[in-house]
């Protein structure tokens, strides 16, 4: 029998498959009907610090201060009775989660501010969170910031943040750094055990008919998964800390692309929520018969096994790869006449 198991930033995981943060982990049932599929391990979704600010402000001007101006009015506001809230929500269920699963829950945190990434991330730990993943949704659209600046903004949360826990904490980045290599090696010596490749921004539309900026959540494709596993065989071996790669994963073609690149963990979200939670069985037993069929011992046996460093021909993840591409197209017969 084929070993599935692998590691990531210190947790024992029976295979390499876990779904990343999405929607999906806000219903107890969901999180199960995944456990069930074979998740290794559940990325919950990400609390976002603006989103408890502005609720929070919300709060304070309907609840607390209702009555400013209206002594009369007192008597007559409603009991709103306790008010719960986005944190304690979001703790509550990641304290379910970890009650329930036995499977390693890994809690998603996106901050807008130094004290938040701090603060919550220390009540993230405190709720038995096995491992943080820091979400850091950065749009460098200033024209006064340089790229050291962006950079530093990633080191300046990872450093303060580890001062204060002692989880595993893993960067999820985007992949627009100039050097990326070379940041991923800042990260850990900054302290970062892991880091996910790559956060997917939301991209703004604009729509003709009402000439405003239209926001829709657009699901990934299979061939966003190419970005992930140049970067993926480029970063193993060069590096120490565990990768994972997220995005574009939508069947176990996918999954052993990014494993034979680097990857020691992948994480799927846009499959499960197209295709419900039971599409990771169907990825699972994909990549346990392409192993079979290749008499592979284990799954670590594959891991890292088609990086650049193991590669005949490295420059063919680099600029090489690009301009054999550019070089052997040729247009579909019938499209010019």
């Amino acid at each position: 029998m084929i070993d599935l198991s692998t590691e990531f930033v210190g947790l024992k995981l029976k295979n390499p498959l876990v779904p990343s943060a999405s929607p999906l982990t806000k219903h107890l049932d969901n999180a199960l009907r995944l456990e069930d599929a074979g998740a290794a391990a559940l990325v919950m979704y990400s609390l976002f610090e603006e989103e408890l600010q502005a609720e929070e402000a919300m709060a304070e001007r309907f609840l607390m201060h209702a009555g400013l101006g209206h002594a009369e009015a007192d008597g007559f506001l409603p009991d709103h009775g306790p008010f719960q809230t986005g944190l304690e929500r979001y703790l509550e269920q990641l304290q379910t989660l970890k009650t329930r699963l036995e499977i390693p829950v890994i809690a998603s945190l996106n901050g807008v501010s130094r004290s938040g990434w701090v603060e919550l991330g220390q009540a993230m730990e405190q709720a038995g969170a096995d491992a943080l993943e820091l979400n850091v949704y950065h749009v460098a659209a200033d024209v006064s910031h340089s790229g050291d600046a962006v950079e530093a903004r990633y080191l300046d949360l990872l450093f303060e943040l580890r001062q204060v826990v002692k989880l595993p904490i893993v960067m999820k980045l985007s992949p627009y750094f100039s050097s990326l290599p070379h940041f991923v090696r800042q990260l850990e010596q900054a302290g970062a055990q892991g880091v996910t490749l790559f956060n997917r921004f939301v991209q703004p539309d604009i729509d003709l008919e009402t000439l405003t900026v239209s926001h829709a959540l657009q699901l990934s494709g299979p061939d966003e998964a190419l970005l992930r596993v140049r970067w993926l065989s480029i970063l193993f071996g060069r590096v120490k800390l565990d990768l994972a790669a997220s995005g574009g994963v939508h069947g176990h073609e996918d999954a052993l692309k990014m494993l034979l690149a680097g990857a020691g963990v992948v994480q799927l979200a846009s499959a499960l929520l197209q295709h419900g939670p039971e599409k990771l069985t169907a990825v699972l037993e994909g990549l346990t018969a392409w192993l079979t069929a290749r008499d592979y011992a284990s799954v670590r046996q594959l891991v890292g096994s088609m990086s650049q460093k193991h590669l005949r021909d490295p420059a063919a993840m680099e600029r090489a790869d690009y301009v054999h591409m550019i070089n052997r197209y040729e247009p579909p017969r019938g499209v010019w006449r």
